[in-house]
């Protein structure tokens, strides 16, 4: 029976070793560090979040045009109460629709199929502030109908807050007419009282012309 080679056992031997694993760290050459990313919906609530794809209504080409596939949301602010709809298209992040929801806005289905729904806007998507007309396809007839009902009982309660506003308003105004009032009839009567006071002290005291007599009939009697 032939024996090995020593110099090739060595060899191989060798490769052995190097293809171990030594438990040894390599530190990375570049050291990334974690930064925090910011959407711009920390302060706000989200009301409703569902998947939808987005068409925007375009007036030259009388055609709609498919705006983004993602999620649309309603986003309610935690200080001033404002909603917002906002929708990002679900590979980019790509804002594709960003606007107030507004008192005067209002959703209907779009010509009879359940899963669809329009609306008119002011939108801000593509940062600045421009008239549209959406339209919004749901997988579901369910998603479609809490859409709907969400946004509108979202424009109703905003009505209802400018009504309470302009009603806290005008309270305010009549208040602070009601004390200027208050303050000019004091002024009045501070005026009044014055006055009668002045007019009894000039009663109390005697005619300068029979003071005068008076001095003049004891200056006359002398020697």
């Amino acid at each position: 029976m032939a024996t090995l080679d020593p110099e090739r056992k060595e060899e191989e031997e060798t490769a052995a070793g190097e293809d171990e694993d030594t438990g040894a760290q390599v530190a990375p050459i570049v050291r990334l560090e974690e930064v925090a990313v910011t959407t711009g919906e920390e302060n706000e609530e989200p009301l409703l979040d569902l998947k939808a794809k987005l068409y925007r209504f375009d007036k030259e080409g009388n055609q709609w045009k498919e705006r983004g596939v993602g999620t649309v949301k309603l986003l309610k602010h935690k200080e001033s109460g404002k909603v917002r709809l906002v929708m990002r298209q679900s590979k980019t992040l790509k804002i594709c629709a960003n606007h107030l929801v507004l008192p005067s806005m209002t959703v209907q289905e779009h010509h009879g199929n359940d899963k669809s729904c329009v609306w008119h806007a002011r939108d801000f998507a593509d940062g600045e502030l421009k008239d549209e007309l959406f339209c919004i396809r749901f997988p579901s007839v369910e998603n479609c109908k809490s859409f709907m009902e969400m946004f509108q009982e979202v424009a109703e309660s905003q009505e209802k807050k400018e009504e309470d506003k302009d009603a806290t308003a005008t309270a305010g105004l009549l208040e602070k007419l009601k004390v200027e009032d208050g303050k000019t009839e004091d002024k009045a009567q501070e005026v009044h009282v014055a006055a009668t006071e002045q007019e009894n002290k000039a009663s109390k005291e005697p005619p300068k012309t029979e003071a005068e007599a008076d001095k003049n009939r004891e200056s006359g009697s002398s020697p």
